[in-house]
């Protein structure tokens, strides 16, 4: 057998495909079906103007929804928080995603402002990654069942 060597490098496009499949076949021989993810976006506009969005990912086991939402994104404009835009996004973001299946959204947040946003809106937390940011504060985890 010829030496195995570890070296620290990215990919090549023909090695990550030649990794999806084989996390393919052994998801098939454990007969789970395939996960993909559906991307999912609500904006608030103000004439052709972007003033904040609520963006993530519905996970699918083939044609199913998993139940799971990644929320990635929820962001407004500095001059139009506080106005209530970042509650609705949110909303409506929950609504659709519970008309589709999903009855659990998750994310990341930080700052002491964001995790009372969404503890009002019922998320809690499930995890905390301390002294992720350079300021030392933490990455929070919150999760909430719509």
């Amino acid at each position: 057998m010829k030496a195995i060597k570890i070296i620290n490098r990215a990919l090549t496009p023909k090695e990550s495909n030649q990794v999806n499949l084989g996390f393919d076949t052994l998801m098939r021989e454990e007969h789970v079906a395939l996960e993909e993810t559906e991307p999912i976006h609500f904006v608030a506009i103000q004439e052709d103007n972007l003033i904040g969005c609520a963006i993530g990912l519905a996970h699918k086991n083939g044609d199913v929804f998993s139940g799971w939402f990644h929320l990635t994104e929820l962001f407004v404009e500095k001059e139009f928080r506080n106005l209530g835009i970042g509650a609705s996004l949110l909303k409506e973001l929950e609504a659709h995603c519970k008309a589709i299946g999903v009855t659990k959204i998750w994310l990341w947040t930080s700052g002491a402002a964001s995790v009372r946003f969404y503890n009002r809106h019922e998320y809690s937390q499930f995890a905390e990654l301390e002294q992720w940011y350079s300021d030392g504060s933490s990455r929070i985890g919150l999760r909430k069942t719509i």
